[in-house]
This record gives structure tokens, C-alpha cells and sequence, in this order.
């Protein structure tokens, strides 16, 4: 538990969301039911192990704060919680509510047992894959995914694994459970394209093969799409892209668009997933009640066969 204050309010509150959710529990020693939601909420505190942190706002030692989020929130008595989430205010309720209400309040919005395990895990997967690791890495994924077979995010983080290290078949089972999903996120389906290329590798024709049937044809597409599969599945990303473009300056439509398709695939697979947001620094003299949120790191090759897709279609 942490007391709010004017000088801790953007590390304390709005920078430690972005790595749990925050309840923010607004009171005043003078107040009846604040002495009786208090230790009630300390005590979920603990009972929740680090899934949620309890922040207290005393509002007459920081009536700027409590006026300014009384204000935001339409709210004039206490106690009142609010509930942050990176940076953001999601949800909040008034007065001294009963532990089983507050219990199903938090569910709403905090992480369970098995999605922070997993969260953490994942997060020491990702650091051992970075220090050079990703034997170990993989290791440490199937096992979360063991326990959390629904979480998306560990499961594509496999499958790329797997495919970075050639093992096509454990890769394409690992895939099959959110392959419905494909269609509604641009990950999932962009490791599909990969998976394809990485089984049709095995069958496909040599590089000189391909090169002397591009050469005698400019329009053999079905060659030049064979060797940009070739590339993919090597993780030869912008070989294969190069490729692609040149079946799209000739004919965009070519297959139903598969050429593009695999093209926007391919830069997806290449794209730096956004950071979590960061708080935003505190203004001298005002006060921010929300963060502000990353973009993704810029990646000058992706954006060059962004633009180069672009000039392509239009």
C-alpha cells in the first residue's frame, strides 16, 4: 500500500499502472465508512498476491488531487476508488462496499492467477530469447502454454520460435488451435503465411531453377512467387518482399491478391510490437491524470517496403 501525495502521484499512481492495475482508494480520517473499507482493502491486497496495488489518497492532506479526480468523475463523497490501468482510469465505485462486491469489481479488470503466472513467465521467456537463449526460451513458453492454452500472444511467440528453428511440424500443431482466429488478427495470420512457406519449402525448386524460369518469363509468377516463399520460410523477409513487389507492379490482382497478402504478412512478422505505454512526465504546477501512450519504435526498413507497397498499389 501506498500513500498518494502531489509529488509521487505520476510514479506511484500513473507509472506503477503500467505494470499492474492501481486501486486508488480516496478517504479522510474523519470519515466513518473509510476506516471500514480500508483494511478491507489492504487485506484483499494481500489475498490477491501482487495482482492488483492499493494506493490511499488522503483528501485532506491533497485536496488538489482529490478535487481534480472529484471533478473528473462527477464524484463529491467519499470514500471513492478509482481502478488504473496503464495510465487510465477504467472503472471506479463509492462508499464501503461488501468484500464479496469488491471481490467481483477487481475480477473485472485484474489479471487471475494464471494470467499474471503466465504474464511473468512470458516476460522471462522474451529475456532469455534477447540474451541469446532460445532453446531455453521456447522451454519456458510450451510450458506456460501448457497451463494457459488460450493465451494467443505466448502461443504466436512459439510458433515463431519453432519456425526460426526449422521445426515446421511442431510449429504448424502449435498454430492449428488459432487458426480460426486468422482472419480477425494480423499476427496470427501472418505466422500462417510463414508456416505455409516453411512446408512448401521442402518441395520447392532450386534457387537456379526458379531464377532461369523467371528469366526465359518476366510474367511466370507462379515461379516468382515460388521463389518468395522460397526466401520466407529462410526468414529472408526482404528478398522475399522484393519478390512480391514484382508480381504486383505487373498484376495486382494476381491469385486472388496473394501476392499482397503475403507482402503485408511478411510486414507484420517484421514489425516491432508497441512498448506498454509510459507515464507522462509531471508538469510543473498541473497535475495528469492519465499516461500517455507509446508508439511502436520506428524500423526504417519496414517503413521503406511500406511506402515501396504503397507506390506499387496506387
Amino acid at each position: 500500500m501506498t500513500d498518494i501525495t502531489i509529488q509521487n502521484f505520476e510514479q506511484e499512481l500513473i507509472a506503477e499502472s503500467m505494470r499492474q492495475p492501481v486501486l486508488l482508494d480516496i478517504w479522510a480520517p474523519w470519515c466513518g465508512p473509510c476506516r471500514t473499507l480500508g483494511p478491507l482493502l489492504e487485506k484483499l491486497e494481500v489475498a490477491y498476491a501482487g495482482r492488483f496495488k492499493l494506493a490511499k489518497l488522503d483528501s485532506d492532506d491533497q485536496p488538489e488531487i482529490a478535487g481534480q479526480l472529484s471533478q473528473a468523475f462527477g464524484v463529491r463523497s467519499i470514500p471513492f476508488c478509482v481502478l488504473f490501468v496503464q495510465g487510465q482510469p477504467v472503472d471506479g465505485f463509492v462508499g464501503a462496499q461488501p468484500e464479496a462486491q469488491i471481490r467481483e469489481f477487481l475480477d473485472r479488470h485484474v489479471p487471475s492467477a494464471q494470467e499474471a503466472q503466465a504474464e511473468e513467465e512470458h516476460e522471462e521467456a522474451q529475456a532469455l530469447a534477447a540474451q541469446g537463449d532460445p532453446g531455453a526460451a521456447l522451454e519456458r513458453l510450451l510450458a506456460t502454454i501448457a497451463n494457459d492454452p488460450d493465451n494467443d500472444t505466448v502461443r504466436c511467440d512459439v510458433v515463431k520460435l519453432l519456425l526460426q528453428r526449422g521445426q515446421v511440424a511442431l510449429a504448424r500443431q502449435a498454430w492449428e488451435p488459432m487458426a480460426a482466429k486468422a482472419q480477425f488478427d494480423a499476427r496470427i495470420a501472418a505466422l500462417g503465411h510463414w508456416l505455409d512457406a516453411s512446408e512448401k519449402a521442402a518441395t520447392a525448386r532450386g534457387a537456379d531453377a526458379l531464377a532461369a524460369a523467371i528469366a526465359a518469363n518476366k510474367r511466370d509468377f507462379e515461379a516468382r512467387f515460388e521463389l518468395a516463399q522460397t526466401h520466407l520460410a529462410a526468414g529472408r523477409f526482404t528478398q522475399a518482399m522484393d519478390e512480391l513487389l514484382e508480381i504486383l507492379m505487373r498484376d495486382k490482382a494476381w491469385n486472388g491478391e496473394l501476392a499482397r497478402k503475403a507482402y503485408v504478412a511478411i510486414l507484420e512478422l517484421m514489425a516491432k510490437p508497441a512498448p506498454k505505454p509510459a507515464a507522462a512526465e509531471a508538469k510543473k504546477g498541473t497535475l495528469e491524470v492519465t499516461g500517455k501512450a507509446d508508439t511502436a519504435p520506428a524500423d526504417p526498413v519496414v517503413d521503406q517496403y511500406r511506402r515501396k507497397l504503397s507506390m506499387a498499389l496506387f
